[in-house]
């Protein structure tokens, strides 16, 4: 290329890039994705892959890097999860049709998808157990609504959503990927929820417009018979409707039909208090060590994502809690029927996925295979649940059953078919008479070719002579150069036909083997387009029926969850909670269940705790004292991991618990800053509180922790007991609430409602033993001193630190002075002297002994000795 005339392919390559700015151009260059300019340098730093150069443009070299294209999907996921957007170029046309307009014409090439976080739908960028939303915020004359599709699995769900509410929202969802309108600003909500920002033009949020794509989507007149939409929901999911024709170019995913969730239906939990509970994700980032990895006996990935969703969604719906434990209850009641189920269960692979594959046109005969697969599990699960199933297992069943027709045409497929409809073979024999014999034909040319080897090689006399095929010259008859000349020579060379010679090996053909070559190709060829037929008829046929086979998915997941949920009951002793719409929070024996799952891997017992917040229609709160490590915080979340399981329709980890519906939960537990907002570890406190109390209602239940300790103590005390005020006059909602102020205990006296409890610690010989016992009453120290000398300080530090706390123990006592004008008149604040310096150890007489001593070049004599000798410097010593 020359600096002012760019080759005919570079110009392509500009032209698709400028008419998709905003991600990286993976531009098809026979088996790679070329990348060139900007794009090569910021992937080739992505990917950790060579950055090389091709020709010049304006007057610079072109950055060029490049991945192949049968081991793409894995560099796509690395760029999508470092937060890229990448555009997939493909050729549209035959490279043959392009050489008929010239010989510098370029095979036509286009954008067939952009691949984005919340677009993804391939198995290997998924992962199996947990959602892939994508979501869209929309406000139409200052009512909001949030809309969030999964295109993997179909899902479509909308719900009305004030700006205020959509934090704790997308901290539900956790969606990859979030639409707004451009000039929303909205960086900080998306970045909080771990979702990557896009903002979308206006017209896309038309809610107008938007109606009118979802009616084309589903070829309606109207979507009245969906449900009743607002115009911010309209324009929400309108939004996600356009977004995914443009990143499918024009190719709808399978999408449900949009269902609305009323914005009271489920508990609400804010992101904070997800954060500090850990539902679904630990602290530390990953999986294990949430609630979700503690308690989740799913046999199946659809199974998982509900589960998920229920345990971020706790229902507030009493018919449809009782609904959930009914199931359960029937399971644990036939230990045999639950085994039977989570065997036929595990047999199901993911239809909701390899559905949507399909649809999308990125499917195979592997997802063909999932179909038959799951609807054959489906049939097995019906007939194990029956005609005596409680109500959600009995609509389960029903869904399951009725897919005889569909799974018998799937049975055309072999037992495992291949990932790719290309590759041919995943047509059982017998299925199609035509493809047999065709196949037949191909498969004994092999033979007649093997047979027609050892004839040429009989009559030339030349053993070693193959016949083999490459994809250039077809089928060849190759010998040796050293062979060569023989068949070269009359009469001989009559009939062998020399096509090539190459560095080790002369190749021929003869008229036979050409004509056999093109009935083989042939038979080959036919033998694809035959089962390609099968193939396209096959995915009509599910495509057609994805409804009911949309049902059979869901139905499965929601007997894998009764199931799991029994399972989980049974191997570690949960009880059914009552749940009604009463105000009691009863807990009997109650356990965390994430700490006892880690406490019995190292073989140690959980100490279980009881809980009663129930007072009637007075504020319920516990006012918990007591030292650190002493279990205060384990004991505040498991109550509300216990409320949360309820709601989700489980059994809990406890003997006995009577929870009266919760409408909101809140958390402030740990000690955490958000440098990047700019916020101290107390500016964070405060705000999290202050969350709390402008929203808690009565039924919510909120457990704070240790309020107040990011500042001084006297200003940490009077906002700490400021708070539990506000919560019992104010909020009157159900309450726990840990301090180490110990003068809050004085509240219980004057606050009807307020009571005292403390976790139970012995001291011994100086040392701190941990009950872990939640009782009634209030502690009379916190036991600070000796937390820290378990933890290690260095003894002066702790005996210091045992004079201080005693002088400032006896000044108030003695009803004196303010604890920094005492401390300044304590003796014992004098700087403390320093230590004396440690001896320096001079070496015994045997460590002297042993400095010259060489281990290694002692004979048995000689160490025998040397071991009297020291024996003797011992006792001498």
């Amino acid at each position: 290329m020359s600096d002012d005339t760019p080759s005919p392919m570079m110009v392509q390559y500009l032209g698709i890039r400028a008419a998709n700015p905003g991600a990286l151009l993976f531009y098809r260059m026979g088996d790679f994705y070329e990348m060139f300019f900007e794009d090569a340098v910021a992937a080739a730093a992505a990917l950790d892959i060579a950055l090389t150069k091709r020709g010049t443009h304006a007057g610079a070299p072109i950055p060029m890097c490049g991945v192949p294209v049968h081991a793409a999907e894995s560099y796509l996921l690395t760029l999508i999860r470092k937060g890229f957007r990448v555009a997939i170029a493909e050729q549209i046309e035959d490279p043959a049709e392009a050489k008929k307009r010239g010989s510098r014409s370029v095979v036509a090439r286009d954008v067939v998808r952009l691949v984005t976080p919340g677009t993804l739908t391939e198995e290997s960028l998924l992962e199996a157990r947990r959602h892939n939303f994508l979501a869209a915020f929309a406000e139409v004359r200052g009512e909001g609504a949030l809309a969030w599709a999964d295109i993997s699995t179909g899902a479509l769900r909308v719900m009305p959503c004030p700006l205020v509410r959509l934090a704790p929202e997308l901290a539900r969802l956790a969606p990859r990927e979030l639409l707004v309108c451009a000039g929303a600003r909205l960086d900080d909500v998306a970045a909080e929820a771990g979702a990557a920002l896009t903002e979308l033009a206006p017209g896309s949020f038309d809610s107008a417009a938007g109606a009118r794509r979802l009616a084309a989507i589903y070829a309606v007149e109207t979507l009245d018979g969906f449900g009743s939409f607002e115009r911010p929901e309209l324009a929400a999911m309108g939004a996600i409707a356009d977004y995914l024709l443009l990143t499918q170019k024009g190719r709808m995913p399978r999408l449900a039909p949009p269902a609305r969730e009323a914005a009271g239906g489920a508990m609400q939990i804010d992101a904070a208090t997800r954060r500090n509970l850990e539902l679904t994700q630990a602290l530390s980032g990953g999986r294990e060590g949430s609630l979700l990895a503690a308690i989740d006996r799913t046999v199946t990935a659809a199974g998982a994502r509900l589960l998920e969703r229920r345990i971020s969604a706790p229902s507030r719906d009493l018919a449809v809690i009782h609904a959930r434990q009914e199931a359960v209850a029937h399971l644990l009641a036939d230990p045999r029927l639950a085994a039977d189920l989570r065997a036929a269960l595990a047999r199901a692979p993911d239809m909701d996925r390899a559905l949507s594959r399909l649809a999308l046109d990125r499917g195979g005969p592997r997802d063909l295979g999932a179909i038959r697969a799951g609807l054959e599990a489906a049939t097995a699960v019906a007939a194990l649940l029956g005609e005596d199933a409680v109500t959600v297992l009995a609509d389960a069943a029903t869904a399951l059953s009725g897919h005889e027709v569909l799974i018998d045409m799937l049975d055309a497929l072999v037992a495992e078919p291949p990932l790719l409809a290309r590759d041919g073979g995943f047509v059982a024999s017998g299925h199609d008479p035509d493809l047999d014999d065709t196949r037949r034909l191909r498969d004994e040319g092999r033979g007649v070719i093997a047979g027609m080897q050892a004839e040429y090689a009989d009559e030339t006399g030349i053993p070693a002579l193959k016949i083999k095929h490459n994809n250039v010259l077809g089928y060849f008859i190759e010998t040796t150069a050293t062979h060569a000349a023989r068949m070269l020579a009359p009469p001989l060379s009559a009939r062998f036909i020399h096509r090539q010679t190459t560095a080790n090996a002369v190749r021929f053909t003869t008229v036979a083997l050409s004509e056999l070559e093109t009935r083989i190709l042939n038979a080959r060829d036919r033998a694809l387009e035959i089962e390609r037929g099968i193939f396209a008829r096959l995915t009509a046929a599910v495509l057609g029926a994805s409804g009911p086979i949309g049902q059979a998915a869901r139905a499965l997941a929601e007997v894998d969850v009764a199931a799991a949920f029994a399972d989980l009951a049974s191997g570690e002793g949960w009880s059914r909670p009552q749940v009604d719409d009463s105000r009691a929070f009863v807990i009997e024996g109650g356990r965390h269940p994430v700490v006892e799952r880690a406490l019995k891997r190292k073989a140690e017992a959980f100490v279980a705790n009881d809980c009663a917040l129930t007072t009637g229609e007075t504020p319920a709160i516990w006012l918990l004292t007591g030292p650190n490590m002493a279990g205060k915080s384990t004991f505040l979340r498991q109550n509300a991991l216990i409320a949360i399981l309820a709601q989700a329709g489980g059994y809990v980890p406890a003997r006995r618990a009577h929870v009266g519906l919760v409408s909101q939960l809140f958390s402030r537990v740990g000690a955490a800053d958000d440098l990047a907002r700019g916020r101290s570890t107390f500016m964070v406190e405060m705000v999290e509180t202050a969350a709390i109390l402008n929203q808690a209602d009565a039924a919510a239940l909120v457990i704070l922790d240790e309020i107040g300790r990011g500042t001084a103590t006297w200003d940490g005390l009077s906002i700490a007991w400021a708070v539990l005020e506000h919560l019992h006059a104010s909020n009157r909602c159900r309450a726990l609430f840990a301090t180490h102020y110990h003068e809050m205990t004085s509240l219980s006296a004057r606050l009807p409602g307020v009571e005292n409890a403390t976790v139970a610690v012995r001291e011994w010989k100086g040392d701190v033993i941990f009950l872990h016992e939640v009782r009634k009453g209030a502690a009379d120290r916190s036991y600070g001193v000796q937390v820290a000398r378990l933890a290690g300080l260095p003894a002066a530090v702790v005996d210091r630190a045992r004079e201080i706390l005693a002088a400032l123990e006896k000044g108030g006592r003695e009803g004196g002075a303010r604890p920094a004008a005492l401390i300044d008149d304590l003796p014992l604040f004098r700087a403390a002297p320093p230590a004396p310096p440690t001896p320096v150890a001079r070496p015994s007489a045997v460590e002297a002994r042993l400095e010259g001593v060489q281990p290694d070049g002692l004979t048995p004599r000689e160490a025998l000795d040397l071991l009297y000798e020291l024996k003797g410097l011992t006792a001498a010593g």
